[in-house]
């Protein structure tokens, strides 16, 4: 963690507000504030559900992420050293021949929230020094349920490696992944929370990251099946992790969530998904007994679509966790990564989506905001009914030129006077962006301007558990909006200006009509715009409150926190409406086919029938 003046006052401003809002210690009949998933922890659990529990928590208050790391880290030691005897549960958990212990994960999970109140307290009296030089990443990160009925999705993202794992003899690492699950959450969120800490766990992580990679998800998978037959879950997780480390990347990958590089603005194959209509999966299958059946796709033994995966213990040996790696070097021409899951790439080719990221920057001066948002909808609008999840991690500025780009020269032209001793005030003002970058949690890395390129985008570690995923009606974004500056206000005081793609399409009017046509729906005047519907009214303003900082006077942009609330009140009480109208049309209709019907609730055609000699009428009966 650095210790330059600016990073310590934030750091101290951060800690000072934290421990006001959680007022330590946590009472033992009081609520948590994260609550956790399962019942039960292992041992071998702790960890990695320690610095989630942390980083979830800490990252709801907007924390440095830096900052987030290091009191996750110190927390998680103190949780290793303490004696958890005493949290045990009554009755253990035979796993074969051994005995495992288990730990009642709420009594853990309150020790963990008061021991990271503890940590605050100490470094509040002094922050621990640490060298820490980092590299430019920025992330945008989208996921949404879709027309899913639940969210199995999960992400990770860790700008700062080192830093959680207090690393202090190795470059800078960071790590990224996308896990997507089936059958069940439980597989996908126990691979968010386990797989990094497995993977600095192994011998070679120094030496070969990419075989530790390998290792790691071999390891998760036979720590979760041994999960799933002690809880009786049925479920399972493909997964993609990126691991950058210096000027190498590494990535591994088990089933059919990619990662994608764009060079140079053209698309780098980096993998091949696991799926069963590959020719050496098949024969895998095949050889272990198993067979490749067509039932709307390939599935393995008619079942999955995806032939390696984390868990499915029932699937076991046909759906194996043996994972994929491959290294590339990287030359400092390389734009971005794009890891997603299978509802992203199965509708949306690297080229296009390529082509959907440069358009995008083109239009938002660089500006990377917006980029995963656009990308998830590119999937959903080509078709895909699936979760989608979409991490964008910038590998350079993409407002700097491309380096090919760049002149090689400086100082051709004899009139021209260096530009080393420029403004002094330009000093000053990239230490106060650096400040503020570390204040906010960003979606790009900068603000919504996107000048600040100064600190790491403050992400939280693994994204959906801590923020009622299930709860959720249909999206889920980092909390990357709350930025010092906000968006540029309207002339009308208290209105946000909203990107077009948050606008929502034109909203139909419905206006009811007392005749025997019912209502009638008017359609909005498209090449009007502002306006919908007929009578010319306009779009309705935005409901986010104005909010003005009192110290600073600028504007907190507030509209991301519910972007998804108008829009979706607007259409249920359209539905609504829809619904009565149509209930009134079919009563009105009644009324005037047969308006003295002793039985109003018994449907009668629209038109009445007249009776001829000799041809018989249905009729309908009433007892």
């Amino acid at each position: 963690m650095a210790a330059c003046g600016s990073e310590e006052k934030t750091y101290r401003r951060f800690l000072e507000l934290f421990l006001r809002e959680m007022r330590p210690p946590l009472p033992e009949d009081g609520p948590l504030p994260t609550r956790p998933l399962s019942d039960s922890v292992a041992e071998d659990e702790v960890e990695g559900e320690t610095l989630d529990l942390c980083l979830q928590h800490l990252c709801k208050y907007n924390c440095p992420f830096t900052l987030a790391s290091a009191l996750a880290r110190g927390t998680a030691d103190n949780i290793l050293q303490s004696d958890l005897s005493v949290y045990y549960l009554n009755k253990n958990v035979e796993d074969g021949t051994e005995t495992l212990p288990q730990i009642e994960a709420v009594k853990l999970a309150r020790l963990v929230f008061n021991k990271l109140c503890e940590t605050c307290c100490l470094w509040l009296k002094g922050i621990p020094t640490r060298r820490h030089v980092q590299p430019y990443y920025e992330t945008s990160i989208h996921a949404i349920k879709n027309m899913r009925r639940k969210m199995e999705d999960r992400h990770v993202v860790i700008p700062d490696f080192n830093a959680l794992f207090n690393l202090q003899d190795q470059e800078e690492q960071a790590f990224f992944a996308v896990f997507d699950g089936h059958g069940g959450v439980d597989a996908a969120t126990f691979a968010a929370n386990h797989l990094h800490v497995n993977l600095v766990r192994q011998e070679m992580f120094s030496q070969d990251p990419g075989e530790a990679l390998c290792r790691a998800f071999k390891l998760t998978d036979e720590r979760f099946v041994q999960k799933a037959s002690r809880e009786n879950l049925r479920c399972g997780t493909t997964g993609v992790v990126t691991f950058l480390r210096g000027r190498t990347l590494y990535v591994a990958w088990l089933g059919d969530s990619q990662a994608m590089l764009v060079k140079k603005g053209q698309p780098v194959e980096l993998m091949k998904p696991h799926k069963p209509d590959r020719e050496d999966e098949k024969q895998r299958i095949e050889a272990l007994g198993g067979c490749v059946i067509w039932f709307g796709t390939w599935r393995v033994n008619g079942s999955l679509s995806v032939s390696r995966a984390i868990g499915d213990s029932e699937h076991k040996p046909y759906i194996c966790g043996d994972a994929d790696r491959i290294t590339f070097p990287l030359d400092g021409t390389e734009d971005y990564l794009i890891l997603a899951c299978d509802g992203f790439y199965d509708t949306v080719n690297p080229d296009e989506a390529a082509r959907v990221v440069s358009d995008h920057l083109q239009e938002n001066n660089g500006d990377t905001t917006m980029v995963a948002h656009k990308l998830v909808a590119s999937a959903r609008d080509a078709g895909s009914s699936d979760n989608i999840t979409v991490i964008v991690v910038f590998l350079r500025d993409p407002r700097a030129p491309p380096p090919s780009e760049e002149p090689e020269e400086e100082g051709e032209e004899p009139g021209e006077e260096p530009v080393e001793e420029a403004e002094p005030e330009q000093e000053e003002e990239e230490e106060e962006e650096t400040s503020q970058s570390e204040l906010v949690c960003q979606d790009g890395g900068g603000e919504n301007g996107g000048k600040s390129r100064a600190g790491w985008p403050l992400q939280q570690c693994s994204a959906p558990a801590d923020l009622a995923y299930e709860d959720r009606m249909d999206s889920f974004t980092d909390r990357t909006s709350l930025s010092i500056t906000g968006p540029e206000p309207f002339s009308e005081k208290g209105c946000f200006r909203m990107p077009p793609e948050a606008q929502g399409p034109p909203v139909r009017t419905f206006w009811p009509d007392l005749g025997a046509g019912g209502g009638r729906v008017q359609r909005p005047h498209l090449e009007t715009e502002g306006y919908c519907g007929l009578r010319h009214q306009k779009w309705p303003k935005s409901q986010v409150p104005s909010f003005t900082n009192p110290m600073t006077g600028q504007w907190l942009e507030a509209a991301a926190l519910f972007p998804q609330q108008g829009r979706r009140k607007r259409r249920m009480e359209g539905v609504v409406l829809r619904r009565e109208m149509k209930k009134r049309r079919i009563l009105m209709a009644r009324e005037l086919c047969c308006p003295s019907s002793p039985h109003p609730n018994v449907p009668y055609p629209l038109r009445c029938i007249e009776s001829r000699p000799g041809v018989a009428l249905p009729r309908v009966t009433h007892d």
